[in-house]
């Protein structure tokens, strides 16, 4: 389970990571990343901690299909959260196909969006 300060909940969270972010799509996923926008010189300023949410639509299935499919990708995310910069926030949607995909399906489209997101890969 994602740590709860880990979580993404607010509205305005999600569309800053969604309207202001950067996106990497692939076949089963998309991945929005706003990284951190805290100054670490200011004095007094914590870094807050990195937050994820996930966004899976009734397109992925019915409801014990999307339920799977988050907590695959919450497993995920979880075990990438110290890869990504500290304060960042991370909005994965699941695509239609998410919902017939296994667990290394699914890794190996959010490792690719997050290698492209991070500067890793090619455009």
């Amino acid at each position: 389970m994602l740590p709860t300060e880990n979580r993404l909940r607010r509205r305005e969270d999600f569309a800053a990571a969604v309207r202001r972010g950067r996106r990497a799509g692939r076949p089963l996923l998309v991945v929005h990343l706003r990284s951190g926008t805290t100054d670490p010189h200011v004095p007094g300023e914590s870094t807050p901690p990195t937050r994820a949410g996930f966004v899976v639509s009734k397109a992925v299935g019915g409801a014990v299909v999307r339920t799977a499919v988050k907590r695959k990708l919450r497993h995920l995310v979880r075990d990438r959260l110290p890869q990504l910069p500290p304060g960042s926030l991370v909005v994965v949607r699941a695509l239609p196909g998410a919902g017939t995909a296994d667990h290394a399906q699914l890794a190996r489209d959010l490792d690719a969006a997050l290698v492209r997101l991070l500067g890793g890969g090619a455009r």
